[in-house]
Formats: structure tokens, sequence, C-alpha cells
């Protein structure tokens, strides 16, 4: 199964072309599934209502289904005050009830997530395209969910669970119920989920296409954007230009606005030369319904492409033999030195690059180094690491592969 993640910096067409893309691996025969949390927009694009729980037909091969971040709020919530009812019993706190739940700020990411994973397992679309939100939110949505294991298994550690046996005998010492044993099968429960999505995120055939327009400042908006996805390994798989005006015009107006985009066009394949610049022209109007749709198709929008490269991209590279050194490379496209960070806390390594970050685990050979140094070189990140002679095995030095 392929998944195409549509995100870019916002209001540059993005759910228009997630919707044409869909229409064309539709087209082509495969099974399609468009997932949007844009709601009217997704529906005027689309030229149909679409529903909530179930998946709309829309064209021959092609489904679409509005994500409703609301309902997914009241059924989360519900779901999890019964999990907690012990503990919320102990406390003395008064149910809530359906009808007096209402959505909460930052739920969407939730709902959007849910639904990505439950229509990937279905096994009933070979796409699956969404139509993202703005691309800063949407990395920190495809973080999410790493993110949250990590702090589940700091606060709620798994191990601790082993000592579910002597709760009925403290609950009778002490008189009340123990409440743990609800929260630990809660964070158990969340900790399924999150992995099962974190799986789709990670997966070799999710990719992301960014979708802007050609104005000046695209360059420098999706310069950040894209060194953000990358820090999270996500490939960015192409760049969609869209609404481009034909050039030639002999009304001056019209001439000078055609020439800046071809001027952003070419700032753009610059920037990145190793990733696809599609082109997209402006049809007069803003597309909607299918047939109009149809008419992008024969363009760059509809193609799906490759799957692109698998696997974890941060890599480690042996160089003890000539430098007496490992090396951990991060590609990094399109980040810059300043607000670059790099924390290591214990068995962690956190970078930072701009307002966004990730905390990864070393590797076990890693573990037994020291960090030495680091250096931003032709978009990867290199961190240095030294072997800590306390911990590092005597009778020869084990590759990064290897452990002692």
């Amino acid at each position: 199964m392929q998944t195409l993640l549509f995100t870019g910096p916002g209001g540059a067409g993005r759910t228009t072309l997630a919707a044409a893309t869909a229409l064309a691996g539709a087209r082509r025969g495969a099974r399609v599934l468009l997932l949007t949390t844009g709601g009217e927009a997704a529906e005027a694009v689309l030229g149909t209502a679409l529903a909530a729980d179930a998946a709309t037909p829309i064209a021959p091969g092609l489904h679409a289904r509005r994500i409703d971040s609301g309902e997914r709020f009241r059924q989360e919530f519900l779901a999890f005050q019964e999990r907690a009812g012990a503990a919320l019993d102990l406390l003395g706190a008064a149910p809530l009830d359906e009808d007096e739940l209402t959505e909460l700020p930052g739920s969407e990411p939730f709902a959007l997530l849910h639904a990505l994973r439950t229509e990937h397992a279905s096994g009933a679309w070979d796409l699956l395209v969404l139509d993202m939100p703005p691309a800063a939110e949407t990395i920190r949505l495809l973080a999410l969910p790493a993110q949250v294991r990590r702090y589940l298994r700091r606060l709620l550690p798994p191990e601790r669970q082993a000592a579910r046996a002597l709760r009925p005998v403290l609950a009778q010492l002490a008189g009340v119920p123990m409440p743990a044993q609800k929260l630990y099968e809660a964070a158990a429960h969340w900790e399924r989920e999150l992995a099962a999505v974190q799986r789709v995120i990670e997966a070799p055939g999710t990719r992301v296409r960014l979708v802007t327009d050609a104005g000046p400042l695209a360059q420098a908006q999706l310069r950040p954007l894209r060194a953000g996805l990358a820090l999270h390994g996500r490939h960015t798989d192409a760049i969609v230009v869209n609404r481009l005006l034909p050039t030639g015009s002999a009304d001056p107006f019209l001439a000078g606005l055609s020439g800046g985009q071809q001027t952003a066009l070419k700032a753009l394949r610059e920037e990145f030369p190793d990733v696809p610049v599609h082109e997209v022209p402006h049809l007069g109007r803003d597309p909607q319904g299918v047939d109009e749709l149809d008419e992008l198709i024969d363009g760059p929008a509809g193609e799906i492409g490759d799957t692109g490269p698998g696997g974890d991209p941060w890599t480690v590279e042996d160089r003890l033999a000539a430098d007496g050194i490992l090396l951990w490379r991060v590609p990094l496209p399109g980040a810059s030195r300043e607000g670059l960070g790099l924390v290591r806390r214990g068995d962690e390594i956190v970078v930072t690059v701009g307002p966004f970050r990730r905390i990864r685990t070393l590797p076990s050979a890693l573990r037994r180094c020291s960090v030495s140094g680091a250096g931003l070189h032709g978009g990867v990140l290199d961190i240095r690491f030294t072997p800590d002679p306390g911990l590092w095995p005597q009778s020869g030095a084990a590759g990064p592969g290897e452990s002692s």
C-alpha cells in the first residue's frame, strides 16, 4: 500500500491537488481513498457531500471520507473515562455524559492519525491520499506517536506492572481501591494504538508531497519545512508548484506576474536539486467536481511516482580503524547552522532544527561512546562519537552493528 501525505505552507491548493492525485490513481485502476479534514473545502473540490463514518463513492475506484474530529474526541473521552473509572471514583469525580462533551483544541491530529491507522489496516485500498494540515503542524503530527510513547514509558514504565500482584494486598491494607491497574491498562492501550500508527508513518510506502505557490517566499518557506520532515525521517517525494500562469502573455500585468513565478520556480529547482519539482497550470478558476479535476490529471499533479527510499535514514558509519570514531549521519536537507541544536541526555540524543525537535535513543554501539563533535555539511549532520575506554571492549573494537 502507498500513502501520500499532501501538505505545504498553506493556501497553495493542497486539497485540490490531493483530490486530483487521488483521482489520477483511481483512473489508473487503483483502489483509492482520500482522507480529509477540510470539510467544506474538500466537498467543494469534489463536488459532493462527504460522510464521516463511511467512505463516500466519488468516481470509479475513488472514495473519500471526511474526518470528524469532534465525534472521535467524544468516543475516545468516554472510553478513557470508562477505563479510568476506579481512579475517578477514588477522587470523587462525577463522570461526564456524552451530550455535554464538546471537542477540545488539539483533538484533530489524533482523529486524523486514528483514521490513517484504521484505513491502512483495513486492506481495502491500494493508495491512501491524505489532505493534511499546514506543513509545520503536519511535522508535529507525524512526530506525535513516537513522542507520546516516550512520555508513557517514562511516566508509566512497563516493568513496574510486575508489582500488580501486590495491589490487592495494598488495597486491603489501605482500605481503599488501588486505581493503578486501570491506569496501566489505559497506558498499554495507548501504547498499542500509537505503535500501530507509528508503523504506518514510518512505512517505506509513506511519503510527503509539498504543495506551494510560485511566490517570492516559496523557497524560504519550504527550506525549514523540508528540514523538519527530514529530522523525523520523512521522505519528501516531490514539490508541486500550483497555479502557474502561462508565459509569453502580451499583457504587461500578466507577463510581470508570470515572470515572477518563473523566477521563483527556478529558485526552487536550484534549492532542491534532488527533489522533483512539478508544475501545475492555473486553470483560471478553482476546480470543482471530478470533471474539472480531470483537467489537472494529465500533468505532473496526477503522478503517483515511486515509493521512495525506505528504512531508517539515520545511519552509523564505522570509522574506528581510520579515525577512531563512529559517525552518526543524519540527513537534514534545507537545515542551516542557525537554529541547529544537539544535546545528549544519557542514552538519548536531542536534535533541534529551528522549531522542530526529535529525541532518538542511541544505537547500542554509540551508548558506549562520548559525543566528540558534530558538523553540518551538504545537508547532512554528522555527529562524531569517540569510544569510552571504560565501556568499550578491550579485546577489539566492536563495529556499530555488533554488541559486547
